[in-house]
């Protein structure tokens, strides 16, 4: 019997399941044996994968075919497990805190996530191509949310995040999801986007809310770009500057308390970085400030969110007096 209260029996391990799931992503990319040296090796560097580990071994093993793939990622209902198992379950996912992206529920447990990130996907979804078929790589995906999505919609899905506790979480999800959906090819890599081997394997590219965080947003475009084959599809989600108050903010420090901001443009100057990075058919198809509603502190991710990083007296600015976030969506063509 495990720590959290589960008698695990002849139940898939965590490191069997993620090992299946990795070579999932061999269909989709070159240089697959340099790159499973790497990931033999990614999941041990976190002082705290063993306890993510003992908490994922130990969710009670139930099969179902419940599935609805939608707004909330659903598996099962809380009919499929007893009183007393959910309350493993609780404890089991509550241990991978914190949860940034979904919302998730399994089996009655809704994990109610930082963002709502189906608010996100709904404004991206309606201005993607055709996605049955294409091979599909999520830069910075976090826990997955947006794979399983993409997957729903017919994709094959390699996800990147060095954010080990996000590969927990997808773990999580996975081993109850992929059991019901054989058919979904969704890989999440503990690695960052210069640990990819190959170029030129991916139909479309997401990279939604990671430029900002780039040193050197040019040479993130450039890396998407040198991944996706000729004709592929970008879909990039940044803040940017909206109120003209400048063409690029740097941010003197944090940007709404986050740490590691260093570029936000404004959208010309975001469609110009684009172009020069050898894109074209560039659409600018969605700008949405970011609000409290969307992006908040829960139960399931209890550090600071937007409230905290927002000027107490004056919601249009952040902690610091810059503008408050406002997204922006461009899709873009190779």
């Amino acid at each position: 019997m495990s720590e959290l209260g589960v008698v695990r029996r002849d139940a898939v391990t965590a490191r069997e399941l993620i090992s299946a799931l990795w070579q999932r992503a061999a269909v989709s990319l070159p240089e697959w044996r340099t790159l499973s040296q790497l990931l033999a090796h990614s999941l041990d560097r976190h002082g705290d994968s063993a306890k993510w580990l003992t908490a994922i071994d130990a969710m009670p093993d139930v099969r179902t075919n419940d599935i609805d793939v939608g707004a909330t990622v659903r598996i099962g209902s809380s009919s499929e497990l007893d009183a007393s198992a959910r309350e493993v379950l609780h404890r089991c996912l509550l241990a991978l805190h914190p949860w940034r992206k979904g919302p998730f529920s399994l089996f009655g447990v809704d994990i109610d996530t930082e963002w709502r990130s189906d608010w996100k996907w709904s404004r991206v979804e309606p201005h993607l191509s055709d996605l049955r078929g294409r091979n599909v790589l999520d830069v910075g995906c976090g826990n997955g949310y947006y794979g399983w999505r993409l997957c729903q919609a017919g994709a094959r899905v390699v996800g990147i995040d060095p954010t080990i506790v996000y590969s927990m979480q997808y773990l999580a999800v996975a081993r109850y999801l992929m059991r019901a959906r054989p058919s979904f090819s969704h890989a999440l890599l503990p690695i960052r986007l210069e640990d990819l081997p190959g170029h030129e394997a991916f139909d479309t590219v997401l990279s939604m809310g990671v430029l900002y965080h780039r040193r050197d947003p040019a040479e993130h475009l450039r890396a998407l770009h040198a991944h996706m084959r000729s004709g592929g599809e970008l879909v990039l989600e940044t803040l940017i500057v909206a109120d003209g108050s400048t063409e690029v903010l740097i941010p003197n420090g944090r940007y709404a308390r986050m740490r590691n901001v260093w570029h936000i443009p404004a959208r010309r100057t975001l469609e110009s970085w684009i172009a020069d990075s050898g894109y074209s058919a560039i659409r600018v198809v969605d700008v949405t400030p970011t609000t409290v509603a969307e992006q908040r502190t829960t139960p399931w991710m209890r550090f600071t969110s937007l409230a905290d990083g927002l000027d107490a007296t004056d919601s249009t600015r952040t902690f610091e007096g810059h503008p408050a976030p406002v997204r922006c969506v461009v899709i873009a063509r190779k």
